[in-house]
């Protein structure tokens, strides 16, 4: 796959190789920054957002109710993918989609640069939107580059357009948590804005180098269609508005009226979505029956996001006020931890693509749900680790954070053994009638994952700190018996499975 990164490596012949972005079309330079601009805004925004909601010059609210707000905001982003697809494949086309979330992304990050709490909220709402329509959607425009799956760049494609994603999570908590954290969390917000801006600005000047499928509406709706939604949409809205109006005008309204309502759609959607495609009539019996197989890979995912994404809120708000953050006697932001992750991405996620390759080449490559299951148990292995931290700071001492270092490597670790999987075992178990929408069902695990994790640290509704030791000890127990529970009944899951290793 290297090969595929060099110009020298694309044959003579091979269609588009006269437009080049190192060996590969040239509109993949195009979306490579447009999502390192992207994830360079969200991941910058999402580094300070648990930090400013806590702190005094912030909204100064308590640690439950920062992380139902994070994770709130992060099981959003990935539920709007599936009405971010919908929009593309019935209204705008790809390439008009990612414009408009771009341009509502950038609205979200200046809304969360002014100091108004009214404001800030309404910012979180925006970039959530927009995240949701964007990731549903310049993934599929980096595919309509390549001359379809035999493609020799195509891999090579995907692999610079992960860096891009990595480079822009990578320097975005440097860059936007050091401005937030020791100058002004508005002015870090502000430079998740400019980020963006950058990153939408050379989309529409790059845009010329993109495929014409990337234009194409696949299911336009039709007119009597479009009136339809339109009516219902706005139905909606109007019911919402008169009801948040009243309880506004009442006296009653708090945060929490808007955050249970939609923690709860967040835990109820994903159940409706899975129950929907597995009693549909219209599947035929083996379709069935890795639909059935699929849910145990959906609850045992959501159990991984769960705790996986605790590592930008509860770990983060653990550093904040537990932690010795130095390394040699240098002071460094708390934000900073969050670059971590995707360096640790970077350099492993090679390393592990050749260590499968090796042992499959030795016939001892571990299977699907092996794999799988090893990636819940590094997640509950992570959380085990937390517990020595949590030790050290109950003694009345700062742990050292290395400590916080170590619980991200394994946590990344079991990312890349069970995210890559997933992603492949979701393609390779979609019905055909669900083929394109089973992807944003994968991401749904995600959005249950993180509603779970509002629900159990909101104050309203009894929540906990999550960083208390019988707590933690409890969420890596779960994760560790959800993995033995997968490898333990891995014979009926591969009946289930059919035809599919």
């Amino acid at each position: 796959m290297a090969s595929s990164l060099t110009k020298d490596s694309v044959r003579p012949g091979t269609p588009g190789s006269e437009n080049a972005f190192l060996g590969h079309p040239r509109g993949l330079a195009t979306l490579f920054l447009t999502e390192m601009w992207e994830r360079f805004s969200h991941y910058g925004m999402r580094a300070l957002l648990p930090l400013y909601l806590v702190a005094p010059g912030g909204l100064h609210l308590s640690a439950g109710t920062a992380t139902a707000i994070y994770s709130v905001y992060v099981s959003l982003v990935y539920l709007l993918t599936l009405p971010g697809g919908w929009v593309a494949d019935r209204f705008l086309g790809p390439r008009r989609t990612v414009a408009v979330a771009g341009l509502i992304i950038m609205l979200g990050h200046l809304c969360l640069a002014l100091p108004v709490a009214a404001s800030f909220f309404v910012g979180l709402v925006l970039v959530a939107i927009g995240s949701g329509l964007l990731k549903a959607n310049i993934s599929t425009m980096v595919g309509h580059l390549y001359k379809g799956p035999d493609d020799p760049r195509r891999d090579g494609g995907f692999t610079l357009f992960y860096v891009g994603i990595n480079l822009g999570a990578f320097a975005a908590p440097l860059v936007i948590g050091t401005i937030g954290e020791n100058v002004n969390w508005h002015f870090g917000f502000a430079l998740a804005a400019l980020g963006m801006a950058l990153g939408l600005a050379q989309y529409l000047l790059g845009s010329r180098h993109l495929s014409p499928r990337s234009d194409v509406v696949p299911m336009p709706l039709s007119a009597p269609e479009k009136a339809a939604v339109l009516r219902k949409g706005l139905a909606w809205l109007a019911v919402a508005a008169v009801f948040y109006a009243a309880v506004g005008f009442s006296g009653h309204f708090t945060l929490n009226w808007a955050l249970i309502p939609l923690t709860l759609i967040g835990l109820v959607v994903p159940i409706l979505v899975i129950a929907r495609i597995h009693r549909d009539k219209g599947l035929d019996a083996a379709e069935r029956s890795k639909v059935s197989a699929y849910i145990w890979f959906f609850v045992a995912a959501a159990v991984f996001w769960m705790i996986y994404d605790q590592g930008g809120s509860t770990l983060s708000l653990f550093a904040d006020g537990k932690a010795e953050n130095t390394v040699f006697g240098w002071g460094f932001p708390v934000s900073w931890y969050q670059s971590v992750n995707p360096v640790m991405i970077m350099v492993l996620a090679p390393v592990l693509a050749w260590l499968w390759l090796w042992l499959n080449r030795r016939g001892k490559e571990p299977s699907t749900i092996v794999k799988f299951s090893s990636g819940l148990v590094l997640v509950g292995a992570s959380f085990f680790l937390f517990l020595a931290p949590l030790s050290i700071a109950g003694d009345g001492h700062k742990a050292a954070a290395m400590w916080l270092v170590a619980i991200y490597f394994v946590q990344t670790v079991g990312e890349l053994t069970l995210s890559p999987v997933g992603l492949s075992v979701t393609t390779k178990m979609a019905p055909a009638k669900y083929a394109s929408q089973m992807m944003g069902v994968w991401f749904l695990a995600v959005t249950a994952g993180d509603s779970v994790t509002a629900l159990l640290s909101n104050p309203a509704v009894g929540g906990v700190n999550l960083d208390r030791t019988g707590f933690v000890a409890l969420e890596a127990v779960l994760a560790v018996v959800a993995g033995l529970a997968v490898w333990m009944y891995r014979n009926k899951v591969k009946r289930l499975m059919g035809d599919v290793r």
